[in-house]
């Protein structure tokens, strides 16, 4: 049982000052004011002294961290990210995969799970059918051909229910049977634009299979049709547009994957409720290009391109109040919240509330994280 008190606690739509949280049996037992919660004897007591308390960070798309890619060591990524109060995470794959590695990893990946790799909640797919045009290592794509059932089947199998996104190019040929295929096996399953130059209407006709996100907006997106000085509307001008999808954004520091004016422009148009900070976080291991010698928590691929960052969640909320001009608030709406409703685990997760998993953070006013709770244990 923990006991914290004096805690400027994070809420939806404001802060809820001199704040008191009661944690038992791994869950928020009481929520108020430290007048109205009182702390029972037994209870391990924290003075929080005006430090914000949040909801932990819902990375739904990070590939690896700390120098471990989750599809090679589960556990020692997922404990990486916990430090930096990431309380649940999706861990994420690439078409640089062959079949049998998909299969291979996500049979580890699932072990982990239950044993010490907890804060991992399923996979979020990135592949293997994307438009190899578009995004780091294109050279190293595994999955250009035509698709075929045979190619797909074990591996959608085999991710069943853990597969909670599933990221297409829609432009793809053939590409709706696998998506009725992954619908078959995980009714729940939803699917993020990615990696992707698709007209608005290719979307559109596949939307039925709940096409929910994209895939790092401003990112890896191509537009066909384009003549001088004409732009025509592709995947980020889809989601823009659209009411329904959410738009993952990187918040680097330098502002390299998105810059400043696009994330404000994302944040005007889709609105607060509808974006999901990610980090889309990579071990690749090679050396930082010298085009981008200046910002270090970016990833690159062995052909020096941008391959994801090197970032965790609290530093993606710290750059995107810097960048955005948003409050502590939206940030963690943006970072947890939304990311938890997306993927339909906002019942459990996502927000402090009565009833719902003690997945807490403690951070100061620049996302310095002091404490982070996970299912009502402390980490650090």
């Amino acid at each position: 049982m923990i006991y914290i008190e004096n805690a400027n606690v994070v809420l939806k739509n404001g802060i809820l000052k001199n704040g008191a949280v009661l944690i038992n049996d791994g869950v928020i037992e009481k929520l108020g004011e430290n007048r109205y919660v009182k702390s029972p004897e037994n209870a391990l007591k924290i003075d929080a002294k005006g430090l914000y308390l949040g909801p932990g960070f819902v990375d739904i798309h990070v590939h690896g961290g700390g120098g471990y890619n989750f599809f090679d060591n589960p556990q020692k990524a997922a404990k990486y990210f916990l430090k930096h109060g990431e309380t649940t995470v999706l861990a994420t794959s690439y078409t640089t995969y062959t079949k049998d590695e998909y299969l291979s990893a996500t049979e580890k990946i699932k072990v982990a799970m239950m044993t010490d790799a907890k804060n991992i909640a399923g996979f979020y797919m990135e592949g293997p059918y994307l438009n190899p045009k578009y995004g780091a290592e294109p050279k190293l794509n595994k999955w250009r051909g035509k698709i075929r059932k045979d190619d797909y089947c074990e591996i959608v199998n085999t991710a069943g229910t853990l597969a909670k996104v599933w990221a297409v190019a829609p432009e793809r040929e053939g590409i709706d049977g696998f998506m009725e295929y992954v619908k078959l096996v995980n009714p729940n399953a939803i699917f993020a634009v990615a990696h992707s130059e698709a007209t608005p209407d290719e979307i559109e006709k596949l939307k039925k299979y709940g096409i929910n996100i994209q895939t790092h907006c401003m990112n890896a997106t191509g537009r066909v049709g384009e003549s001088k000085g004409i732009r025509s509307a592709g995947p980020d001008e889809y989601c823009l547009l659209n009411d329904d999808i959410y738009a993952e954004m990187i918040c680097d520091s330098m502002a390299v994957h998105v810059p400043v004016p696009l994330q404000r422009l994302i944040l005007k148009v889709k609105g607060i409720d509808k974006i999901i900070l990610i980090t889309d976080s990579f071990a690749t291991g090679n050396e930082i290009s010298d085009k981008y010698a200046y910002a270090q928590d970016l990833s690159f691929d062995s052909e020096g391109n941008v391959s994801g960052s090197r970032l965790t969640m609290d530093i993606v909320c710290r750059n995107f109040m810097k960048h955005t001009k948003s409050s502590i608030c939206s940030a963690f709406l943006a970072a947890s919240t939304n990311p938890a409703r997306a993927i339909g685990m906002d019942k459990e997760i996502g927000s402090v509330k009565e009833g719902k998993r003690a997945n807490l953070v403690l951070c100061d006013e620049n996302f310095n994280i002091k404490e982070v709770i996970f299912e009502g244990e402390l980490i650090n």
